[in-house]
């Protein structure tokens, strides 16, 4: 491996060795609080080494033996993942005082997790991917049963075991894709498909193709919480420490739909390839946001019910990513894959100012059930108006970012032949009113049970401020985020 290598990995690693840090300086020090802004601090260097790959760094750029880029799109998810773990533990510095003792390895399993995100999204080779998977999905079992109450430790064993299940699935697709291809890399598997005599009018033109690329969008399938992939998805969110579950939510799922964007624009990019795998995209997309949705209306407990609304926003992604018809060679503003990307970070925002109001307020009331939250506009009511905004950006009610984020993937199916699936998308919507409306409807109109004042700790205070005004800021004014989006994606689409 040289030196340029390293440059290219340098953010990978350097999260890495922060978290490795932590657990050096867990070791010396008795007091844990210092660890958190350790860690938080610590970010600054990754974030600075990625914005220096995007300013000095050729958009192709591949290295350790062709298995890795720094390309746009692999950088925009750096800055996406390392912004969102910086977020969680900021807002988890009085949340982690339920693991006494243990905040070190709290803090460098969620580091040691985004080191693999981070891998995985920048993967050029199959196999590399792979591993980055596992290196994401491990730690992440384990910070599901941090808490070790019964809840905890089965959302933790759920999660191992489901995700140890798709990763078998995962690992035969990809064997079949490697024996119909001839190659481990993911550009090249487009030139064995190409060379490969057509089998009839099977669709990708071979069996052993179109059943590796049905396997790999099923084992990424339960990553992206995708239908009928998702089942591990409401009993985790709900025993998982609060944290860990917007963590999940939000760097999980953008991992697992950076590298299927890039498996399917790269590998089975062309015109022929794109149609066959749009329309099975799109049968899962109208499939998961239906059932997300449906499965959310009848839930008591928040955590539960936003486990299935991720579900449903799954869904909505994969409209967007099932939007072929504007992708390269387009002028679009508004293609599918710049949706697919603008979304996430309209979805990010969002739920990161919902998870952290969550935070807050249930820090204080013990309870994640919505009755809870009865009467919390006279207790807490600057809290109750962050939440409430945020449940309006994931129903999508204008300005914000919510809102922009599902007009451009269901504008991008229309363009793609696909209105049908943006009216499923429209009538799901409609749908989620009902839940979302409901949490708003119990923090404003109920009676409260306590009139004890809600309050929060400055860190929770400044980042749910931050990520609010990040969901209206890319709600009014999305220009510049649409721009980085589709420069993010320029390089990938073909």
């Amino acid at each position: 491996m040289t030196a340029h290598d390293l440059w290219l990995l340098s953010p990978e690693l350097s999260v890495a060795g922060l978290a490795v840090l932590v657990i050096i300086v867990d070791l010396i020090i008795d007091k844990k609080t210092p660890l958190i802004w350790l860690a938080a601090v610590g970010l600054l260097v990754p974030l600075g080494l990625t914005l220096a790959l995007w300013f000095n760094t050729p958009e192709t750029e591949i290295g350790v033996f062709g298995t890795v880029t720094a390309d746009r799109f692999a950088l925009f998810f750096h800055f996406l993942l390392i912004g969102t773990t910086g977020a969680v533990i900021i807002a988890g510095a009085t949340y982690s005082k339920k693991f006494v003792g243990f905040q070190g390895e709290f803090l460098a399993l969620v580091l040691f997790s985004v080191s693999g995100m981070m891998l995985l999204v920048a993967s050029q080779d199959v196999i590399t991917a792979y591993v980055a998977l596992e290196l994401s999905a491990l730690p992440a079992a384990a910070l599901a049963a941090f808490l070790r109450t019964d809840r905890s430790l089965e959302a933790g064993l759920k999660f191992l075991l489901l995700s140890a299940l798709s990763s078998a699935v995962l690992l035969y697709g990809l064997v079949y894709l490697y024996g119909a291809t001839g190659t481990t890399d993911i550009a090249g598997m487009l030139e064995g498909i190409n060379g490969m005599t057509a089998d009839g009018d099977r669709a990708f033109g071979s069996s052993a193709v179109m059943l590796g690329v049905v396997m790999v969008v099923a084992g990424f399938g339960f990553k992206m919480a995708m239908a009928p992939f998702q089942m591990w998805v409401p009993d985790v969110y709900e025993g998982a420490p609060t944290p860990v579950v917007a963590f999940l939510s939000i760097a999980s799922k953008s991992a697992a739909f950076a590298i299927v964007l890039r498996v399917l624009y790269t590998a089975l990019g062309t015109e022929g390839l794109a149609a066959d795998w749009s329309i099975l995209i799109a049968i899962l997309a109208a499939i998961t946001m239906t059932a997300g949705n449906l499965l959310a209306l009848s839930q008591r407990n928040i955590k539960r019910m936003l486990g299935y609304s991720t579900v449903a926003h799954a869904g909505y992604l994969l409209v967007g990513l099932a939007a072929v018809a504007g992708n390269s060679n387009s002028d679009n503003f508004i293609a599918g894959p710049q949706g697919v990307l603008f979304y996430l970070v309209a979805y990010a925002v969002t739920n990161l100012a919902v998870f952290f109001a969550i935070i807050a307020i249930t820090n204080k009331t013990g309870s994640d059930m919505i009755s809870g939250f009865a009467g919390m506009a006279r207790r807490a009511p600057l809290l109750s108006v962050l939440l409430a905004l945020g449940l309006l950006s994931l129903l999508g009610i204008p300005p914000t970012a919510g809102f922009l984020g599902k007009i451009f993937v269901f504008s991008a199916a229309v363009d793609s032949g696909l209105a049908w699936l943006a009216i499923i998308g429209v009538i799901n919507s409609v749908i989620s009113a009902f839940y979302y409306l409901r949490v708003v409807r119990t923090m404003f109109l109920d009676e409260p049970e306590s009139e004890e004042r809600v309050t929060a700790d400055i860190p929770v205070w400044a980042a749910t401020l931050v990520a609010s005004a990040g969901l209206l800021i890319f709600g009014i004014a999305p220009s510049s985020l649409l721009e980085f989006a589709r420069y993010a994606v320029f390089g990938v689409i073909t």
